[in-house]
């Protein structure tokens, strides 16, 4: 995450992306935007806000050389000659548009900018912007025509939230250049992250606390709630959050002896490991530091709600792993011929 405090816009244009699937072409501007001062008090808000609750970072990607990543390579052109910046920004358009390969990929505006003044892990240094607005919203603009007041109906950008979004800083470590993005309508996952930006998760604790939980959801979709039933997942789900919480520091076997009672799971799940792995491409570390901010994040998107087809849902509390275990009891009506559920409890709320 950044710190805005500071930050100032130093150059600012504006293009218009089309789409390659449907023959849409690309608009280009031949200056940058001179702000008005009104303008520009809700442009650097609206644009650096987002990053501000960016935990985990990236850095970008090749199968075959680094330097040989587009973004890597335009952004590297800016920061070593300012000059090139219009020239440049149009590449980063045309490199976007390469990417749209579907019908589903949107047309839209695309912010080139760079900023002064960045603050990431309390070092201050400059950023490239690159921002793609997909969606616009209608509003009401009233007019005085005569002696009357009339209103119309325009479209503009919304204010509230940056569609797609990175910050490519001008600062490095053994990975190689920091990239910070966000992606509100993540239609194509594929389309930002891994064709446009080509960029992977940072190998820190950060990415390390994310694979696994990761892989914590997904053995408990795959797996548990396939062959045990939602109940069994959603315990499984709890315990795994009540860990991350309970412990600064990851040890795998130590996790399953918390988490499974059964030894038959806890092979399932190394099991499961070794073929997500090799799925995602990637390796989780048996040992590493837990990343609160991470955790934090991942929990909140964790749904541990069992939803019946008879319009009944059952919602649990993920931050009470026992619970469900404790009150919650699971069992079939011969008569009705139907699954039940049976919930213990002492006062309604």
């Amino acid at each position: 995450m950044i710190k805005r405090n500071n930050a100032t816009i130093s150059k600012f244009i504006i293009h218009k992306v089309g789409n390659k699937f449907n023959d849409t072409k690309n608009a280009f501007s031949e200056s940058e935007v001179q702000f008005d001062e009104a303008s520009y008090d809700l442009m650097l808000p609206f644009l650096l806000r987002p990053f501000g609750s960016v935990v985990q970072s990236h850095r970008f990607n090749h199968h075959a050389n680094i330097k040989l990543n587009e973004i890597n390579t335009y952004t590297e052109d800016i920061f070593g000659d300012e000059s090139n910046f219009i020239d440049v920004s149009k590449n980063i358009v045309k490199h976007l548009y390469e990417q749209s390969n579907s019908v589903q990929i949107k047309t839209g505006d695309v912010i080139v900018a760079i900023f002064e003044g960045i603050e990431f892990n309390e070092i201050v240094t400059n950023a490239v912007g690159i921002f793609k607005i997909e969606s616009k919203s209608n509003f009401f603009q009233t007019y005085l025509e005569g002696n009357s007041y009339d209103v119309t109906v325009q479209q503009g950008i919304n204010t509230k939230k940056v569609d797609k979004g990175c910050l490519i800083l001008n600062q490095t470590d053994a990975e190689g250049p920091i990239v910070l993005t966000v992606d509100n309508n993540n239609y194509d996952a594929q389309y930002w992250i891994n064709n446009f930006l080509n960029i992977k998760y940072a190998n820190d604790f950060n990415s390390h606390t994310q694979n696994y939980i990761e892989l914590c959801k997904e053995f408990s979709t795959e797996i548990l709630k396939t062959s045990y039933g939602n109940q069994e997942q959603n315990i499984f789900l709890a315990k795994t959050v009540d860990y991350f919480k309970e412990h600064e520091f990851v040890n795998i076997e130590n996790f399953k002896e918390e988490v499974f009672e059964d030894d038959k799971h806890k092979t399932l799940f190394d099991d499961y490991k070794k073929s997500f792995e090799g799925e995602q491409e990637l390796l989780i570390l048996n040992q590493f530091d837990v990343a609160e901010p991470v955790v934090k994040k991942q929990k909140a998107k964790i749904k541990t709600e069992i939803k019946l087809d008879t319009q009944i849902q059952i919602k649990l509390d993920i931050d009470a792993p026992d619970a469900a275990s404790e009150y919650l009891e699971r069992g079939f009506d011969e008569e009705k011929k139907m699954y039940y559920y049976k919930v213990f409890f002492n006062t309604e709320g």
